[in-house]
């Protein structure tokens, strides 16, 4: 009786067991949903603070990004006013360039509207990142490696735009100015930040990157010099030729529109230079800025006419390369005498060969 009702009373034991799928398996998923949703009902004020707190940080950011390039932005068009209105007048005509204030403007503006974004978009990425508790070290210091990488990689771009900023900053040129970059001279129509344009003397258009100008020449800043060389034969009269001169210039700068562009009277400034068959007489005048060569050719038109009317000759140019001093000796391709010229002289005997004795006698 024992063995044979062991297993019947066994029976009902198993099947009221509980197995791995059983009620254990609802009990685990009621425990994990009831942990669940209290660490959700813990932690939903600091989701929704860090929340509020990244949206405020993107508005504040994007709102002061709108209000700084606006304002930046009128700035500029108050610049371009002004030189505009400044530049209908007979004075401001002469002192601004409207183009060139407007380029040069457009340009700082870019760069600060530029900056700005960076700085303040830059600064409001990782303040959400902060909030976020994510750790910035790293990737601050990816960000420099990668930094560090692409400035030597494109270090010829990085130096064509500081070069650019800088000139822009310091007004090294502009717009209308005709200037020498080394590299190539003519008058400069656009300023960028990494590229120059210059249209040449023969119309040719140079696009100079910033970077690779190492010195600048600005012919048209303050005021320039019309310099004339006058060469005259030696034996004219030199004072009747410095009266001509004298009275030729204070006429041209009385004269319409060479008195606006000569700032000064026209001086002869003496003998630059004295050979033995011409003499070169300098003259010289402070002219506006880069009228110099118009005012030169005029010059010289008109000092010609006038020595010519009094009879007073020029001296011929000499060709590119010749000295005028340097007078040929006619004794250069002669040879020294010798001796050895005469046939009757000892010396020329001395030398002739000794004939061979005749066999024979």
């Amino acid at each position: 009786m024992y063995w044979s009702a062991s297993p019947v009373a066994a029976a009902p034991y198993s099947a009221a067991t509980p197995g791995p799928t059983g009620p254990t398996s609802l009990d685990d998923a009621t425990e994990k949903a009831t942990n669940a949703a209290g660490w959700v009902q813990d932690n939903w004020g600091t989701w929704l603070t860090s929340g509020l707190q990244i949206v405020l940080i993107i508005v504040i950011a994007v709102v002061l990004r709108h209000v700084i390039r606006r304002t930046i932005t009128r700035l500029i068009d108050r610049m371009n006013r002004t030189a505009t209105a400044a530049q209908g007048t007979a004075l401001g005509g002469l002192l601004v360039n409207a183009e060139r204030r407007r380029q040069r403007s457009e340009a700082i503006g870019s760069v600060l509207r530029s900056v700005a974004s960076f700085v303040i978009m830059g600064t409001a990425a990782l303040t959400v990142l902060s909030v976020l508790k994510i750790n910035l070290a790293p990737l601050l210091a990816s960000a420099g490696v990668a930094g560090v990488a692409i400035g030597f990689g494109a270090r010829n771009l990085v130096t064509d735009f500081l070069s650019g900023v800088f000139m822009i900053l310091e007004d090294q040129y502009g717009v209308g100015d005709e200037i020498d970059a080394g590299v190539a001279t003519g008058t400069v129509i656009e300023v960028g930040l990494r590229v120059t344009k210059l249209r040449g003397p023969n119309g040719a258009i140079w696009y100079i990157r910033n970077g690779e100008v190492k010195r600048i020449g600005n012919l048209s800043q303050g005021w320039s010099t019309a310099h004339v060389d006058v060469l005259l034969a030696a034996d004219q009269d030199l004072d009747r030729a410095r009266e001509l001169i004298t009275a030729t210039g204070d006429e041209m700068s009385k004269a319409e529109p060479w008195n606006e562009q000569l700032w000064e009277p026209v001086e002869v400034l003496g003998l630059s230079e004295v050979h033995l068959d011409t003499v070169t007489i300098s003259v010289s005048g402070k002219t506006m800025p880069g009228k110099a060569p118009g005012i030169e050719r005029e010059l010289r038109w008109r000092i010609k006419r006038a020595l010519d009317g009094a009879d007073i000759r020029l001296a011929p140019r000499p060709a590119p390369g010749e000295d005028p001093e340097e007078i040929p000796d006619p004794a250069a391709s002669v040879a020294a005498p010798s001796a050895l010229n005469n046939p009757d002289s000892p010396q020329s005997k001395a030398s002739q060969p000794i004939a061979p004795p005749q066999l024979g006698k």
